[in-house]
């Protein structure tokens, strides 16, 4: 906060002034605000429409008229939807399983537009779910691993949605922001296409889970809950054209980034 260089806007998205705003006189913007959450974009599908489609757009068309070099921002691994073939491929999706995934799609459409139309080097990128040091563990939409430690770490006894056997392909934080800076540094030629961000690997639920209570040192078993409506079955991703156009290199595998997130919510919760 007290850097020079650093400068905080507190405004929303939605507002075309505050957007305006936040673009002017910059080169580079890597647009993360969003709403997260599958299940809560099913109960709250317009105000997702609000917040995800007309404020990035707002965002992007902010950034051309300010002529942003690059505009980076965040889609998500479930615009593949109910596609079958693993691992998951850019150009090969399936249908739409929620509102989130509905507006993380159309976030891509634009920037392809906005790249044809107006110049607007844009950058998707899809990430596979993040996870890693100061996630929120708090609330009915938290994430996954950062709520397990904190109930397990409570001795409370967390619950799974489903069955515990659908995959996923877990992030860590610190090659996400990596991936964000690549892309500021890509050609022309990767501008308007989206791209798999992830590590390249798929853990079940039930294992990390197991690794959690392990690495804790707790022996408590979960409950198993309904599934959540709109979720994908399983998640793991090619990243080879992320390798290819970005120079994307993951460097933190699902064990490294879970020790290191683990250690810091011991000592932070």
């Amino acid at each position: 906060m007290n850097n020079p260089n650093f400068e905080f806007i507190e405004g929303d998205i939605r507002n075309f002034d505050v957007c305006m705003k936040a673009c002017k006189d910059v080169n580079y913007v890597l647009h993360q605000a969003a709403w997260g959450s599958v299940p809560r974009s099913i109960e709250m599908p317009l105000l997702y429409e609000e917040i995800n489609i007309k404020g990035t757009l707002n965002m992007m068309e902010a950034a051309r008229q300010n002529s942003v070099k690059k505009f980076v921002y965040a889609s998500s691994s479930s615009v593949y939807g109910d596609e079958p073939s693993l691992p998951m491929k850019e150009g090969k999706e399936g249908n739409l399983l929620s509102p989130y995934a509905l507006t993380k799609k159309v976030n891509e459409k634009y920037g392809k537009l906005y790249t044809k139309l107006y110049g607007l080097d844009t950058y998707g990128l899809r990430y596979f779910n993040v996870f890693g040091k100061r996630q929120d563990p708090n609330g009915e939409y938290a994430a996954v691993i950062p709520k397990f430690i904190k109930q397990l770490l409570n001795n409370e006894i967390p619950t799974i949605n489903g069955d515990g056997t659908q995959s996923r392909d877990f992030t860590y934080i610190e090659d996400v922001i990596e991936a964000n800076l690549k892309a500021c540094k890509a050609s022309r030629e990767a501008a308007g296409q989206s791209f798999n961000i992830a590590y390249g690997e798929r853990e079940y639920l039930n294992d990390v889970y197991n690794k959690i209570c392990k690495a804790l040192d707790k022996d408590i078993e979960p409950v198993f809950g309904p599934e959540r409506e709109g979720d994908i079955k399983h998640s793991y991703a090619d990243i080879s054209k992320a390798k290819k156009y970005l120079k994307f290199e993951p460097k933190f595998s699902f064990s490294t980034g879970l020790s290191l997130a683990i250690e810091w919510y011991k000592n932070n919760l």
